[in-house]
């Protein structure tokens, strides 16, 4: 990652008042967490509006990255999307929401989820031509 790119994930971070997660009702399986954003946020194909929202794994034993994200009483889903692993070195204690660079005046796309105490976390796929996610090389 370059250094343009680690400080436009970390002031993203810094606007959003670092999406608050609250892992104490998470589930081991499928990884259920509750995130708030202060402000719009991106994610494949969508935005979502400032709020809280669910965020989990599908139940599947064959395909464990398709992340499907919920409104805040997990009641009407939003997104089923296709994600890639990520790895990090070291697991981290919360819950990590990385985001990219936004297009414009877009909302910042989230790039990646970790759950605590997991090295591997969720990569969300944009298409190359999203107006929220700039082609990366």
């Amino acid at each position: 990652m370059n250094i343009r790119r680690t400080a436009v994930v970390a002031l993203s971070v810094a606007v959003l008042g670092a999406a608050s997660a609250s892992s104490a009702r998470a589930d081991e399986w499928n990884k259920l967490t509750y995130l708030t954003f202060s402000q719009d946020v991106a994610i494949p194909g969508k935005v979502l509006p400032a709020g809280t929202y669910t965020f989990r794994l599908v139940d599947s034993p064959s395909e464990r990255h398709i992340v499907q994200i919920f409104n805040q009483t997990g009641t009407q889903l939003i997104a089923t999307l296709l994600t890639v692993a990520d790895q990090r070195l070291s697991p981290p204690d919360d819950t990590v929401i990385m985001f990219g660079e936004a297009a414009g005046n877009a909302p910042p796309p989230i790039t990646r989820w970790f759950y605590p105490g997991d090295t591997v976390g969720e990569e969300f796929i944009y298409p190359k031509s999203s107006p929220a996610m700039p082609s990366m090389p």
